[in-house]
């Protein structure tokens, strides 16, 4: 008789707990999952893939205006909400039905119910009496959007509230300006809802290159967006027909809707972690050491309940790692560095490596290339639109530290830099490769002049 039910019990069926639970499966382990709302996780029922498909539909009007240029006549043109996210929905279940599928391909036994750890080794099903036990416990539950403490915080709507919306606002206010906020933003804005954006900081996308925060503001006001920065929110009120939200500086701006992207928080309550002895962080996530283990030796997680880097491929990647390490015997720690992400507004952003401000203050001397042009598509369509294309590089090593784009297409552009980036490519070696023409990819190839900011005048203001 075997000492436990299953080899691996896997607690959260996102990228992350479907890919551990598949793989360790294939090699021969006994594997069960448990779910307690779909089988797909965050990214692929209400985050990464519809906000993906919301992009694409919310860029349409812009290009059917470009169009007109280019010799296209485009009458009588109109959008439909109700098909857009009827469509969404339709591809979201099945996708829903593929992760679902390739559990059962692979024998695992999936629970579509809420489990809870009550030791090391056995997790209580909330549809059952008897807990089931497992050699090893793989918690990958997620994150979930955290609201603000603020009076009237029920009115508010995150973005999960916004894949469910029957009828498109005619206005919105969405408090925070991180990459959920931003890119929401230009969703609604392409679809033609007026749009707020309040934001106590003092410019959007905490954290990334100051030139592609600088630019994505910049291109999102040209578009409409009303973007205030360095404002607190006091409290939000419904009125009659809309919501009223009040600002701690004085004044309010009324709404159909109002969105809280305001960050996330991992899904660590009522798990009972801390009851099998597992250490919980600052803000609730599972601390785990390189190899994803978590402080009890058979409990381990991946993906953003560990907040470590919280991206699906990050998640993925961690859970080929440890079932390498618990189940194929090869340690295999993950490589945080060089990780491209993209932020889907319009124009998009592109990243890969160390910010401009980040270089700084881990290098003794740095080199910035940076190109700043109308990309060729927009020189017939008449669209206010430039391409900001940036490289930051170690002075003494040559090395490419960053890569950063914001234009068409930068998600994909930097998805190859970051394959240089992460074999040490040189600026040399960048110089010493073909371009491509016409591209707009090839002005990676082609910077040559490095920048030098500007010096202030003696006397003036900025040298004040």
């Amino acid at each position: 008789m075997a000492e436990y039910d299953y080899d691996l019990f896997v607690i959260g069926a996102g990228s992350g707990g479907v890919r551990g639970a598949r793989l360790a499966a294939e090699l021969g382990a006994k594997v069960g999952i448990a779910e307690e709302y779909r089988i797909g996780g965050t990214c692929v029922i209400r985050g990464c893939v519809p906000k993906k498909l919301l992009v694409y539909g919310s860029r349409y009007g812009g290009e059917i205006e470009d169009a007109r240029g280019y010799g296209w006549t485009c009458e009588g043109v109109r959008f439909a909400w109700p098909t857009l996210i009827h469509n969404v929905r339709r591809e979201i279940d099945r996708l829903n039905g593929v992760y679902t599928r390739t559990l059962e391909n692979a024998g695992v036994d999936k629970f579509l119910t809420h489990a809870t750890l009550e030791d090391p080794h056995s997790v209580r099903l909330a549809d059952r009496d008897t807990p089931i036990s497992a050699k090893y416990i793989l918690v990958a539950t997620g994150s979930h959007p955290v609201m603000p403490k603020v009076p009237g915080a029920q009115h508010l709507i995150s973005s999960n509230e916004c894949f469910h919306l029957e009828a498109l606002p005619e206005s919105i206010v969405i408090i925070g300006a991180g990459y959920i906020g931003m890119e929401f933003a230009s969703i609604f804005a392409g679809l033609g809802v007026a749009v707020t954006v309040l934001y106590r900081g003092n410019q959007v996308l905490r954290d990334f290159d100051m030139d592609l925060r600088d630019g994505v503001a910049e291109a999102l006001r040209d578009r409409g967006v009303d973007l205030r920065m360095a404002t607190n929110v006091a409290s939000i009120e419904k009125e009659e027909g809309c919501y009223r939200v009040k600002l701690k500086e004085g004044g309010s701006v009324a709404a159909a809707l109002v969105m809280a992207a305001t960050g996330r928080a991992p899904n660590t309550a009522g798990l009972g972690l801390q009851q099998a002895g597992v250490e919980l962080g600052w803000n609730g996530h599972v601390v785990v050491d390189e190899y994803s283990k978590s402080s009890v030796d058979s409990i381990y997680a991946v993906g953003d309940v560990t907040d470590r880097k919280n991206l699906t491929p990050v998640a993925i990647r961690e859970a080929n790692a440890f079932v390498e390490t618990v189940f194929q015997g090869k340690p295999a720690a993950m490589d945080y560095t060089f990780i491209p992400t993209a932020v889907f507004t319009e124009p998009e952003l592109g990243t890969v490596g160390y910010s401009e401000e980040q270089a700084r203050e881990r290098c003794a001397r740095i080199d910035i290339y940076k190109s700043s042009f109308k990309p060729m598509r927009a020189t017939l369509s008449g669209r206010n639109e430039k391409v900001l294309m940036k490289l930051v590089i170690d002075a003494e090593t040559d090395k490419v530290l960053g890569c950063h784009m914001l234009g068409p297409d930068a998600a994909e552009i930097v998805q190859m830099a970051a394959v240089a980036l992460k074999l040490g490519v040189t600026k040399a070696q960048l110089d010493s490769t073909m371009a491509l023409h016409p591209s707009i990819a090839e002005e990676l190839v082609t910077m040559r002049h490095r920048w030098e900011p500007p010096v202030p005048i003696k006397g003036s203001d900025a040298a004040a």
